[in-house]
């Protein structure tokens, strides 16, 4: 395979009213960017979103589970191999099992930290637990194969032990939004069903900060380091990762905002140079004299075709929203991503 095969996706996305990523002050985040305050949502929270729409694109066993009950998951998967088994005795091969593969538990039957299984790993581990293996190599081998499609994207790390890390096949950046933004305040009252009459004022006052915005989205994917972990998956893969970035939205305050919006313009291209973050064209924030996304897009198309034009660098393919609908888009994608994987080897 050649050595450098990209698949970045761009979005514009408008956004009412929201506070979808808020900071330890209950702000909406922002950061500062061509000299002034952006509109910010972070990466950890947009990949979070898409890691459970994963859940609702592909099947459990394609997908992993990110947890500290690491433990339990493997007593589970030993007890659906062995129906006859108690609880308790499930839960002793599982800890004797994590112990055998170098992952500490504590007291409570948890892992000191989040650890990414795939289901297949589970079961693996769950065999190799029953069979009362004593073999570190086989556990790091167990753990080594199969990664869900979720975990060869967005990686796994093992402090206690590095060799069972996956590199992350993908990137994904914050969101900036490509206008200068200012919070607001929503000050608001509950007042108490039961209360009479004489009973004057509300039962609850409160404030919640927002802002609006429409936002700049990007996000790469090593079509290399993918095929590496996947295979003949890789292709499946970059399809669900971008509709999952399309349609995936972080949820905070969705209750009082009922924010949810889709993306208003989508331009994904293949890459075989390098990932390619084209937030530069709002490095100047956009006016918005007559509103945002529209002049947010001219900015974008204009950045693009010079930065193509300087460096040489224009994409091999490009899809975009217009006469293609998303489903055409991704089909798309996957195609040239599978194309490309059959030209490396030779077929």
């Amino acid at each position: 395979m050649k050595n450098n095969i990209y698949v970045d996706i761009h979005v514009l996305q408008n956004v009412p009213p929201s506070c979808i990523n808020r900071d330890d002050t209950g702000s909406p985040k922002t950061a500062k960017y061509g000299g002034v305050v952006r509109a910010r949502v972070s990466s950890q929270a947009w990949k979070h979103e898409m890691r459970k729409m994963f859940r609702e694109l592909r099947s459990e066993e394609e997908v992993g589970i990110r947890t500290k009950k690491v433990p339990q998951m493997i007593a589970d998967a030993v007890k659906e191999m062995d129906n006859g088994i108690e609880d308790e005795k499930a839960m002793k091969l599982a800890l004797n099992a994590l112990g055998n593969a170098g992952i500490k538990t504590d007291k409570e039957g948890l892992s000191p930290v989040l650890i990414f299984f795939s289901a297949a790993q589970a079961k693996a581990v769950a065999h190799l637990a029953i069979r009362e293996s004593k073999d570190k190599k086989e556990y790091q081998n167990a753990l080594k194969t199969a990664p869900s499609m979720d975990m060869a994207l967005f990686g796994r790390m093992v402090a206690a032990d590095p060799s069972l890390n996956f590199d992350a096949a993908a990137q994904v950046a914050h969101a900036i939004s490509t206008h200068a933004v200012h919070n607001e305040y929503d000050y608001f009252t509950a007042v108490d069903d039961l209360a009479q009459d004489e009973e004057a004022g509300a039962g609850h006052l409160g404030t919640v900060e927002f802002n609006s915005a429409t936002l700049y989205r990007y996000a790469t994917v090593n079509i290399v380091e993918l095929q590496k972990n996947l295979g003949a998956q890789a292709g499946e893969a970059v399809k669900c990762f971008a509709e999952a970035f399309m349609k995936a939205m972080p949820t905070g305050k969705q209750n009082t905002f009922a924010n949810r919006t889709l993306p208003d313009f989508v331009y994904i291209v293949l890459r075989t140079d390098q990932p390619v973050n084209l937030a530069g064209a709002f490095e100047k924030p956009v006016s918005g004299v007559n509103g945002y996304l529209e002049e947010s897009e001219t900015r974008f198309r204009e950045y693009a075709g010079t930065i193509y034009r300087k460096f040489a660098c224009a994409p091999e393919k490009v899809w975009e929203f217009g006469e293609m609908d998303i489903l055409q888009i991704l089909e798309g994608v996957k195609s040239a991503v599978e194309e490309k994987m059959s030209e490396s080897r030779g077929e």
